[in-house]
């Protein structure tokens, strides 16, 4: 059973919802990948976000561009929390989509992420479902001391050999 219901609105989201995906393999979670319009396929969409909490979902991670409607209608529906992630656009650099989904009205929130954050959704899940499962909290803390060691070893080589011979 899935523990993270993964839905964008176009198969042209999948490279940043991807990125989620990847997170939560690397942490050993769960998930499910859909694509449902919301606004082309309403009914199907209804039926996915109500039936969501029966399929076990703990976190819905829901990445939308333009109106940006998924995420927002996701939290209305699903009782747990929705990760939106704003997809950037041609128009509107993602601006757009991002406001969308962060200006929510009060009583149903949101957590976004970043424009293209998929990634960091993927990440903000499992910070939320090791609140319960201090296995995963485990994996958690030792990602983040991942990331703070590859910084130092970034930091020590820069030391090493000067700005000017600096390369990646």
């Amino acid at each position: 059973m899935a523990q993270v219901g993964i839905v964008m609105g176009s198969d042209s989201d999948m490279p940043v919802m991807a990125k989620a995906a990847e997170m939560l393999e690397e942490f050993g979670i769960s998930y499910e990948m859909t694509i449902i319009s919301a606004h082309r396929e309403p009914d199907v969409f209804f039926e996915y976000a109500k039936t969501a909490e029966e399929k076990g979902f703990k976190v819905i991670i829901a990445g939308a561009g333009m109106a940006a409607h998924l995420p927002g209608m996701c939290a209305a529906i699903f009782p747990m929390p929705v990760i939106g992630i704003p997809m950037h656009t041609t128009s509107l650099g993602g601006r757009d989509s991002l406001y969308s989904i962060v200006q929510m009205p009060s009583g149903i929130p949101v957590a976004t992420v970043a424009i293209n954050g998929g990634a960091n959704a993927g990440i903000l899940a499992a910070k939320i479902l090791a609140t319960s499962n201090p296995e995963l909290l485990d994996k958690v803390k030792a990602y983040a001391q991942s990331l703070k060691e590859g910084v130092q070893k970034k930091d020590a080589k820069l030391q090493e050999v000067g700005f000017r011979n600096y390369s990646k």
